[in-house]
C-alpha cells in the first residue's frame, strides 16, 4: 500500500469515528422551536425552488420576532450550561484591558489619533498641538449611547485645522448621520446629514464645506432591508441645511453607481472614484475645482482596471492600478495629455502584490504582499527605489498616509503576537521609532506562528498561517479553529486578537489559509475564487483541514471552522460539502440563500463575486452550493452555531434565519444548530467592547462543550497566577 493511500485511509477512519459520533441514535437532540412551513416556490430558469421560510424575511412581522426570542431563549440556556464559559469570559476580559492607540494623522498644524483604555466600548478621538504634549479628548462616542451602541464611522478634519466632520452609525447600521465639530470648543455646529451610507467626506481647500455621498431617504420601517441604488455626490457648505446641499454628480440612467469624492492635496481637482458594486475595477473622473461651473471629466472611463488615485503634481495624476498588470502597478497620467501613449509607468508591476501605495515628503511609499505579510519599499517620485522599511517581523502594516509635504509619517505593525504598535517614520533618514507600544500581560515566546503552503483539490498551492502554544504535540488531539474568508480582494494577514490568544492559551490551534477569491496574490487569485469558479473557495477551505488532519494537528471531532460574512457563506457551504470533516462550526453574519441576497441592502452589488441567480448559467452554479439550497433531510450535521444581528442592514438576518430553520429540521444527529442573535448590534463593525467579549465568551464557550476541551481548569490556573 502506498504511503498516500495509507494516509488516506486513516483519515477516513477518523472521519467515520467522528460520523457516527455526531450520529449517535442514543443522544438526545435539543428542542427547537417550532418554525411553520409555507408552500413558497418559485421558478429558477425552469427549476422550481421550495422556500418555505420566506415568512422569516420579514423582520418585523410578529411571527418573526416570537421565533427570534425563542431561539435566543434556546441559545442562551444551552450556553449558560456550559462551565468554562464565565471563565473564559473573564480571561478575555483581563486581556483584553489593555491600551490601544490608532494610527496618529496630522491636519491643520494638529494632531489626531485614538485610543481606548483597555475596555471602554468605543475607542476615543484625541488632538494634541505638538506631538505627544498635552492631548485633549476631541469626541468620546462612549458619551453618544450609555450602552456604547453608537460608533465612529468616519472622519475628516477640515485643512485649517478648525473643524472636523464626523459620522456615526448606530446599532452597527451601515446608515450614518454626520455632523461637524469646532474643534477648538469641542462643540457640534447645527450642521446634521443624515441618509449617508458607503461614504466619508472630503473638504474644499479653503475649508468652507464638503463633498460626501448618500441615498434617498427609504422608508423608516423597511429601511434596514430595502435595496439601496442611485448613489449621490453632494457638496455641503458649511452652516447650511442638509437640504440645501448641491448634488455635485450623479446618474439616472446608473442605478448600480457609487461615488466617493475627494479632493486633492493641493486643493485643485475632485476626484470621483466611480464604483459598481464590489467589483474592484473603477472609473476615474475629476472636476476642476478653480474653474467655475467646470464639468466633470472622464479621465479614465473604460471600467477595464483598478484605478487608485495616489496624489498630483500639477497636472500629473500619479495613480496604482492592476490595468495589464494583475499584481498592481504606479502610472503617472498627465491630465493635459490624457492619452494611453502619453501614459508613464513610474514602477512596474513585481512578483509580489502591490496591497497600497501613498506619496508623502515627496516619496512614494509602497505596500506590497509577500506571501499574505507586509513588505514596505521607498521610491523616488520618478521610479527610484530608495529603500525598504525594516518591520520587527512577519506581519501586517497599516497607515504612512500624509501629504506630500510632511516630513514624517507614522504607520501601524502588527502579527498573530504583536499587538498593533504604532511607529513614527523620519522620511528623511527612514528611521522608525516606536511612538506607542500597548502591553499585554502575556509572552510572545511561548506560542509559534508557521506559514505551511498545501495543494489544493485542482493542484494549486494555497498558503496557511498555522499558530499554536509551543511544543503541542501533533497527535490529532489539538482543538482547531480553521478560520477563513476567500472573496471580494481582500486579503487575510496577520493580525494580533485577544479572542485568538485566549483560544491559544486553552490549548487550542488557530489557523488561516488564504483562500483563492481574496486579494493576496493580486487579481488573478481573486477571479479565481469569483462567480462559476466560487467552488475553489470550498475546496481550498476543505484542503485546508485536510491538510491540518493528515499532518496531525488535529482531527475531524476537534476541528472547528468559522467566518464571518462572506466566510459565513464559506462555512455555510463547506459543511454541507463535508459535514464529516468537522465537529463544529460558527458561521457569523453568513450569506446563506445565494439565490435572493440580491433582493435586500446593498445584496446585488456582490454580484461582482457571486453573479446572480436571474442569469441562468450563474444561477446553476449558486444553487450547486448555495447553503440553505444544499441543508438535506437525515444528514448527520456537526454542531453549529450561527451569529447574526437584528440591525445587520449588510448582510440581512434572514439569511442566518432561514439557513438555521432548515438546519434544524434537517439534522438527523444530536449536535446542536443554535443561532444567535444579537440586539443593538449589525454586521459587526463599531461593535462595542462589551458585546465583542460577550460574542467570543460563547462562541469560545460553544467549543469547548462540542470539541471536549479540558479548558476551565488550564485558563483558572493562567488566572490565579496573576
Amino acid at each position: 500500500m502506498s504511503i498516500r493511500k495509507a494516509l488516506t485511509l486513516a483519515i477516513l477512519l477518523v472521519q467515520s469515528s467522528a460520523f457516527a459520533q455526531q450520529c449517535n441514535p442514543a443522544a438526545t437532540k435539543p428542542a427547537y422551536p417550532l418554525s411553520k412551513k409555507n408552500n413558497q416556490v418559485d421558478d429558477y430558469h425552469g427549476t422550481a425552488v421550495a422556500d418555505p421560510y420566506r415568512w422569516l424575511e420579514d423582520a418585523n412581522s410578529d411571527d418573526t420576532k416570537a421565533w427570534v426570542a425563542a431561539q435566543n431563549q434556546l441559545t442562551q440556556s444551552f450556553l449558560a450550561k456550559i462551565p468554562a464559559r464565565a471563565v473564559i469570559k473573564e480571561r478575555l476580559t483581563q486581556l483584553w484591558n489593555y491600551e490601544k492607540f490608532g494610527t496618529p494623522f496630522k491636519e491643520g498644524g494638529r494632531y489626531f489619533y485614538s485610543r481606548n483604555d483597555g475596555l471602554q466600548n468605543q475607542s476615543v478621538l484625541y488632538t494634541e498641538d505638538k506631538l505627544g504634549v498635552n492631548p485633549r479628548v476631541l469626541l468620546d462616542p462612549n458619551t453618544l449611547a450609555t450602552d456604547g451602541t453608537v460608533a465612529l464611522a468616519g472622519l475628516a478634519v477640515s485643512p485649517n485645522g478648525k473643524y472636523l466632520a464626523y459620522g456615526t452609525a448606530a446599532s452597527g447600521s451601515d446608515w450614518n448621520e454626520w455632523k461637524v465639530r469646532d474643534i477648538d470648543t469641542g462643540k457640534d455646529l447645527s450642521d446634521d446629514l443624515q441618509w449617508v451610507k458607503f461614504s466619508g467626506a472630503s473638504w474644499l481647500h479653503d475649508s468652507s464645506g464638503f463633498f460626501y455621498s448618500r441615498y434617498d431617504k427609504p422608508t423608516d420601517k423597511t429601511k434596514l432591508a430595502d435595496v439601496n441604488y442611485y448613489h449621490k455626490l453632494y457638496f455641503h457648505k458649511l452652516g447650511t441645511k442638509q437640504s440645501e446641499d448641491v448634488l455635485v454628480y450623479e446618474r439616472k440612467d446608473q442605478k448600480e453607481w457609487g461615488f466617493a469624492g475627494s479632493v486633492t492635496d493641493d486643493g485643485h481637482y475632485l476626484i470621483i472614484s466611480v464604483s459598481q458594486g464590489t467589483d474592484s475595477k473603477n472609473r476615474l473622473y475629476y472636476k476642476d475645482l478653480t474653474k467655475k461651473n467646470a464639468p466633470v471629466v472622464k479621465l479614465l472611463d473604460d471600467f477595464d482596471a483598478t484605478y487608485s488615485f495616489i496624489d498630483n503634481v500639477g497636472s500629473v495624476f500619479y495613480i496604482n492600478s492592476n490595468l495589464s498588470a494583475p499584481k498592481g502597478k504606479i502610472l503617472a497620467i498627465d491630465v493635459d495629455a490624457p492619452a494611453k501613449d502619453q501614459w508613464r509607468v513610474i514602477v512596474p508591476e513585481k512578483i509580489d502584490t502591490l496591497e497600497n501605495a501613498s506619496i508623502v515628503g515627496q516619496r512614494l511609499i509602497l505596500n506590497y504582499l509577500k506571501d499574505a505579510y507586509s513588505q514596505v519599499q521607498v521610491y523616488s517620485l520618478d521610479g527610484k527605489l530608495l529603500r525598504e522599511l525594516k518591520l520587527p517581523g512577519i506581519g501586517s502594516v497599516g497607515g504612512l498616509g500624509g501629504h506630500r509635504d510632511d516630513k514624517e509619517t507614522f504607520y501601524s505593525f502588527t502579527s498573530f503576537t504583536t499587538p498593533t504598535t504604532i511607529y513614527r517614520y523620519d522620511i528623511a533618514s527612514g528611521d522608525s521609532t516606536i511612538y506607542r507600544q500597548p502591553k499585554v500581560n502575556f509572552d510572545p515566546k511561548d506560542f509559534n506562528i508557521e506559514q505551511v503552503f498545501y495543494t489544493s483539490k485542482d493542484g494549486t498551492k494555497v498558503p496557511m498561517f498555522i499558530v499554536s502554544k509551543k511544543g503541542i504535540k501533533r497527535d490529532g488531539t489539538n482543538p482547531t479553529y480553521l478560520y477563513g474568508y476567500g472573496g471580494f480582494d481582500i486579503s487575510l494577514t496577520p493580525a494580533f486578537s485577544p479572542a485568538n490568544l485566549v483560544w491559544l492559551e486553552m490549548g487550542g490551534v488557530y489557523a488561516v489559509p488564504n483562500l483563492r477569491g481574496g486579494g493576496e496574490y493580486g487579481q488573478a487569485w481573486h477571479l479565481a475564487g469569483t462567480k462559476l469558479h466560487k467552488q475553489n473557495v470550498f475546496d481550498d477551505f476543505i484542503a485546508a483541514a485536510e491538510y491540518l488532519i493528515q499532518h496531525k494537528y488535529t482531527s475531524p471531532q476537534k476541528l472547528a471552522i468559522g467566518g464571518g460574512s462572506n466566510g459565513g457563506l464559506l462555512v455555510g457551504a463547506t459543511l454541507t460539502q463535508r459535514p464529516e470533516l468537522f465537529a463544529a462550526a460558527l458561521p457569523s453574519v453568513g450569506v446563506m440563500d445565494m439565490l435572493r441576497f440580491q433582493k435586500f441592502t446593498i445584496g446585488w452589488a456582490w454580484a461582482s463575486d457571486y453573479g446572480s441567480s436571474d442569469n441562468a448559467e450563474e444561477f446553476k452554479a449558486l444553487y450547486a452550493y448555495s447553503p440553505l439550497h444544499n441543508l438535506k433531510a437525515g444528514t448527520c450535521y456537526p454542531a453549529v452555531l450561527v451569529s447574526t444581528a437584528d440591525h445587520d442592514d449588510r448582510v440581512v438576518p434572514a439569511h442566518s434565519f432561514k439557513f438555521t430553520a432548515t438546519a434544524q429540521a434537517d439534522q438527523a444527529g444530536a449536535a446542536p444548530i443554535l443561532i444567535r442573535i444579537d440586539t443593538k448590534a449589525g454586521h459587526g463593525s463599531g461593535k462595542p467592547t462589551t458585546k465583542q467579549i460577550e460574542e467570543v465568551a460563547d462562541k469560545w464557550g460553544f467549543l469547548t462543550n462540542i470539541l471536549q476541551m479540558d479548558v476551565p481548569f488550564n485558563v483558572q490556573k493562567k488566572t490565579d497566577h496573576e
